[in-house]
C-alpha cells in the first residue's frame, strides 16, 4: 500500500479550504485528488484530528480460545478431513471455511493422513514374498520403476547417444 499524504499537506488544504477554495482549485494547486480534500474535511468535522487512519489491522483469528480447545480435543479423538471439521464447527454455530481449518490444523502441527486406496502392484507382491521384512515398500523404491528409454531429439538424451 502507499503511504499516506503527511499532516503538514492535509493542514494546508483545510486552510485554503476555510480561505474558501473550492476543492477542484484546491487538488489542482497541490497535486491532490479532489475527494482528498472532502475527505480530509469531514474527518476533521468527525474526529477533529487530520491524522491518518490506521493502516491494515489484525484480525483475530476466528479459531482461538475455547473453539481451538475444542477443535483441538476433536481432531485427538479420531479421523478427519478439513470439510468434515469445518461442517462440524458450522453445526455448532462458528462458520468457518476448510482453509481456515487447515490454517489451525497446520499452525498447530496436527495432522491426519490417509493412505490412498491403490491397487498393489504386482512387483511389490512378489518382493513382499521374497523378503522376510514385512515392511510396505520394498529395499528399494527405484527398483519398482519403469526404466524409459529417453528420446534423441528432445530436452532429456541418454550421455554418450548420437
Amino acid at each position: 500500500m502507499t503511504a499516506p499524504y503527511s499532516v503538514d499537506l492535509r493542514e494546508r488544504a483545510l486552510a485554503r479550504k476555510e480561505a474558501g477554495e473550492t476543492n477542484r482549485e484546491i487538488a489542482a494547486a497541490l497535486r491532490i485528488s479532489p475527494s482528498c480534500v472532502s475527505k480530509w474535511t469531514k474527518r476533521r468535522r468527525e474526529t477533529g484530528s487530520l491524522a491518518p487512519a490506521r493502516i491494515g489491522g489484525y484480525k483475530p483469528r476466528t479459531l482461538s480460545g475455547e473453539r481451538a480447545d475444542w477443535l483441538r480435543a476433536r481432531i485427538a479423538a479420531g479421523p478427519f478431513t478439513l470439510r468434515g471439521l469445518s461442517a462440524e464447527l458450522a453445526e455448532r454455530g462458528i462458520k468457518t471455511h476448510p482453509r481456515a481449518v487447515w490454517v489451525f490444523v497446520h499452525a498447530e502441527g496436527l495432522s491426519f493422513k490417509k493412505r490412498m486406496a491403490r491397487p498393489v502392484r504386482k512387483g511389490v507382491l512378489l518382493r513382499l514374498a521374497a523378503d522376510q521384512s514385512a515392511s510396505t515398500y520394498p529395499a528399494s523404491r527405484n527398483a519398482l520403476r519403469p526404466r524409459w528409454r529417453y528420446a534423441r531429439f528432445g530436452p532429456h538424451k541418454t550421455p554418450g547417444v548420437r
